[in-house]
């Protein structure tokens, strides 16, 4: 069930176009990643999404309800969290949440309640002091917090880890992980590869404000390579004729150095066990055997001609 439609969405400032005809589709319940270099296009993007900005035209869907300002039922389903900490340092953490609570329409006995479930969440839930001492993984947890309050429908978190320490980001991952469980619809945007690798089921890249890719992480891997690397480690390379293993059905291409033979093999065609059948036939004995896995940071890079986190 798709629970968020994006369609032909434009938006432009002055002569610069941020946005041009972007089409996205989020199913309920999963975690999508939203990946795109600085500048590509996002930051608006979400903006748009939380009534922040107007869009030129277009049209955004949030649970097959078209999105219009000023709506505050679909606000009531919307928690943000965004990349600029969004907490007043002068205020307690419980003080905070029961804030932004507030603005979400909760009030009473349901806000103090909620604000604390939301801290606990975040494991914050026994901090009395203020925000301002806190360390920065503390900042961003409590950021999450204010965000979760009203218990969201969906749940959009703009860069929820930069700049914490290990333990602070595993904690956020964790929690992020219990929300989706608990049926939370999630939008993420990350300037860290391996965090969309562990977290997202689909993903889509843009950049200039354009989508450039989307689908799950193997059909996006399957755009820039439908070919399996291996480093293979053998005792005697001498004897092994490197025209024999590219007449192998599958075998795309093959390069010794040292003791190594690299060989990329088609996807699609079962020819690993035939290159090993091959290499036993030699009387020669692998050593050792390792994929060369191809990531999102690869793809990334050969979509847009840039790292990530350029």
């Amino acid at each position: 069930m798709k629970y968020v439609e994006i369609n032909n969405l434009y938006k432009s400032f002055g002569d610069s176009v941020a946005i041009e005809n972007l089409n996205l589709s989020i199913e309920k319940g999963e975690i999508f990643g939203l990946l795109g270099p600085n500048g590509a296009g996002k930051s608006t993007t979400i903006n748009i999404l939380c009534n922040i900005l107007e869009k030129d035209r277009g049209s955004i869907k949030i649970d097959n309800k078209e999105l219009k300002k000023n709506d505050r039922e679909t606000k009531g389903k919307l928690g943000i969290v965004p990349q600029e900490l969004a907490i007043f340092e002068d205020m307690t953490a419980l003080e905070n949440t029961m804030f932004f609570g507030s603005l979400y329409g909760l009030n009473g006995k349901d806000l103090k309640e909620k604000s604390l479930k939301a801290l606990e969440f975040v494991g914050l839930e026994n901090t009395k002091k203020l925000s301002k001492t806190f360390s920065g993984g503390m900042k961003r947890r409590l950021n999450i917090a204010c965000g979760i309050v009203h218990n969201p429908e969906l749940l959009i978190l703009d860069e929820p880890t930069v700049g914490i320490d290990p333990q602070s980001r595993n904690h956020i991952m964790k929690s992020i992980k219990t929300l989706n469980t608990n049926g939370c619809t999630i939008i993420y945007t990350t300037h860290y590869m391996e965090e969309a690798e562990t977290l997202c089921k689909n993903i889509a890249i843009i950049d200039k404000g354009k989508v450039i890719a989307k689908g799950d992480k193997e059909s996006l891997k399957s755009i820039v390579s439908n070919k399996n690397k291996f480093e293979v480690l053998v005792d005697d390379i001498t004897i092994i004729s490197e025209s024999d293993l590219i007449e192998i059905n599958g075998v795309d291409s093959v390069e010794f150095k040292e003791n190594k033979i690299y060989i990329s093999l088609d996807r699609e065609v079962s020819s690993l066990n035939k290159f090993i059948t091959y290499i036993s036939s030699k009387d020669v004995k692998i050593l050792d055997i390792k994929s060369q896995v191809l990531t999102l940071e690869d793809v990334f890079l050969n979509l847009t001609g840039r790292k990530l986190r350029d």
